[in-house]
């Protein structure tokens, strides 16, 4: 079979091959909105290059030439995102315990065909799936990559064109960075200044940006169709100069605030001691949780440094209550495990040993070491874009390491799973987006996806090779890194 990224659980290659034709249609039982919604996701994605009009209809007979997504319900073992994918030269049958699976398993059958099939006008074909059959589920629960869109704003089509390359490799959590000490991006009704003046700015200068609340419910909706949890971050209590120069009352310090279009870090804090301060989070992390279908709400939490260490293991438990109050379960950086917090609650690693203490309180752990997946480090000296203080990140480095051996004294087990965040001092474009992420974070989605047992970068870089033409045909900038040889 072709190659796949990230690489499937078993592989049954059989004779023959599977041809789209004009007459295949994409079935579909039961007959409900969420599965015909998953079918007209298949077909908007192959007919540009096919030209085919691939209706989805409901279940039928048997016939040859046909595509048909099923749940089966019995196939437990698949777990909430596995699938079965079998082709045979007569027909192509996806089934999934739930609809997630099915998601998922289009990624795969995508990835059967020619990758001219990713491109957006007509190709000339032939469209065949080699036969076998996929049986596939993933290895750890939480695959996610991070943007900063505090740094650099990003507008919303932009975001939703990244959501659909992650889509494509099966990640199912997106951080939204959306506070920071040179921006405040997302609509506050009750603290209008704070995107009004906060969001004005952003790194080096310039217009900033932000989301509106309809914005921000746009962007969820549009990342649950594609099975992707969005989990917002308020960066808290540090990395808060925007908010700070919003409303200088929620200073320690009197006076107003110039806007900040640096890149040093560890030098805000809101005010610890001010009942004012509490309404405020209150109040803004009511709304964006209002506005957020996913289960969590990420804090912050990082280079805290100008929060003395008492008021900041004092601060967490009272936000994590203010988090837990409105529905959602607190996640924050590595930091937040210096606090005596109460599970259920994430800490997301990245460069420092307060993990393991949060473990041990019961927490659960995202993996994001930045010097292996901090999209933002760069590839080599050269790499015109980018930041090294925490080394360089070559696409081998950030595949070749193994999320249960990586921390000392954390299990498999402990691990909820692994997250690349993309910092955006140094990016501005869609082109700079893509030249960072691509190709590392398939890597990563495969590091969180696959099985161990038959996994080596020389087996992997000849799939990701082959990738080349895909990322070409759906228009990304990638690097094109030396040691692979690309298609």
């Amino acid at each position: 079979m072709p190659s796949i990224i990230p690489q499937p659980v078993s592989i049954e290659p059989a004779e023959g091959a599977f041809t789209l034709a004009s007459t295949t249609q994409i079935h579909i039982e039961p007959v409900t909105a969420e599965l015909a919604a998953i079918g007209e996701y298949l077909a908007e994605k192959l007919r540009p290059a096919t030209g085919y009009a691939l209706e989805v209809a409901s279940a039928a007979p048997p016939e040859p030439g046909q595509i048909y997504l099923t749940l089966n319900n019995g196939d437990g073992a698949l777990g909430e995102e596995g699938y079965e994918l079998a082709i045979t030269p007569a027909a192509v049958r996806l089934t999934a315990p739930v609809p997630a699976g099915l998601f998922r398993g289009i990624q795969t059958l995508r990835q059967l065909l020619p990758p001219a099939v990713d491109a957006p006008t007509a190709q000339p074909g032939p469209w065949t799936l080699p036969a076998g059959t996929v049986r596939d589920h993933p290895r750890f629960a939480w695959r996610g990559a991070m943007l900063d869109v505090a740094r650099h704003f990003f507008p919303v089509e932009e975001v939703k064109r990244y959501l659909d390359l992650l889509a494509y490799y099966k990640i199912n959590r997106f951080h939204l960075h959306l506070t920071d000490d040179q921006g405040w991006r997302i609509e506050i009704k009750k603290w209008p200044n704070l995107t009004a003046h906060g969001g004005a700015t952003q790194v080096g200068g310039g217009p900033g940006g932000y989301y509106t609340q309809s914005d921000y419910a746009d962007l969820a909706a549009y990342s649950a169709s594609r099975y992707i949890t969005l989990v917002p971050e308020i960066d808290l209590p540090g990395h808060t100069h925007a908010a700070l120069a919003a409303y200088p009352e929620l200073n320690c310090r009197e006076g107003a605030l110039a806007p900040y279009t640096g890149t040093k870090v560890g030098f805000s804090s809101l005010c610890l001691h001010k009942d004012l301060t509490y309404q405020f989070l209150d109040e803004v992390i009511g709304e964006v949780s209002a506005l957020t279908p996913g289960p969590y709400l990420h804090i912050g939490g990082d280079e805290a440094q100008a929060t003395p260490l008492e008021d900041y293991v004092a601060f967490m438990p009272r936000v994590q209550a203010i988090v837990n109050r409105h529905g959602k379960q607190l996640v924050g950086w590595e930091e937040i495990g210096q606090s005596d917090l109460t599970p259920p609650f994430i800490v997301q690693q990245w460069f420092n040993h307060h993990a393991q203490r949060a473990a041990r309180l019961g927490g659960q752990v995202i993996l994001s070491p930045a010097s292996k997946i901090y999209l933002d480090m760069k590839y080599d000296k050269t790499t015109p874009l980018g930041l090294d203080w925490a080394g360089l990140s070559s696409v081998r480095d950030a595949y070749s390491w193994n999320p249960a051996t990586y921390m000392d004294g954390l299990s498999e087990a402990e691990i909820l799973g692994l997250e690349a965040p993309l910092w955006t001092e140094s990016i501005q474009t869609r082109e700079d987006l893509d030249y960072m992420a691509f190709p590392r974070i398939l890597g990563v989605a495969e590091l969180g996806w696959s099985p161990v047992p038959g996994r080596s970068w020389d087996e992997y870089r000849t799939r990701l090779a082959a990738h080349g033409l895909r990322l070409t045909a759906l228009g990304v900038n990638f690097y094109r890194a030396e040691e692979v040889t690309w298609g």
